[in-house]
């Protein structure tokens, strides 16, 4: 199974899933350590994280699959939503919960 295929299981198989350098208790960059905290402020409880630190083949994989160049992704009903920035700015103005309520 290619890498694409990987993420493609992943992303339509789980309803949330965040792509980030480590893990949500114990984030090895600032931005994945903010996108673990946003969802957790919208009480989101079971998602999928992956560690692209684990795994150098998604690492570079999930960059060609969404066409964005950083980490963390997240992806909500096998849907690409954003990195760390943009997700602060949906959740900030209520879109993200909404979105996850959805």
């Amino acid at each position: 199974m290619s890498v694409q295929d990987r993420i493609r299981n992943q992303v339509t198989a789980n309803p949330v899933v965040l792509y980030m350098k480590g893990t949500p208790q114990f984030p090895q960059c600032g931005f994945s350590g903010v996108a673990a905290q946003i969802l957790k402020a919208c009480g989101v409880k079971d998602y999928v994280a992956v560690d692209v630190l684990a795994d150098p083949e998604i690492r570079e994989g999930i960059k060609v699959y969404a066409n964005w160049p950083t980490i963390p992704q997240l992806y909500i009903k096998g849907e690409f939503v954003g990195g760390a920035d943009i997700m602060r700015e949906m959740y900030q103005n209520g879109e993200l919960q909404k979105l996850l309520e959805a």
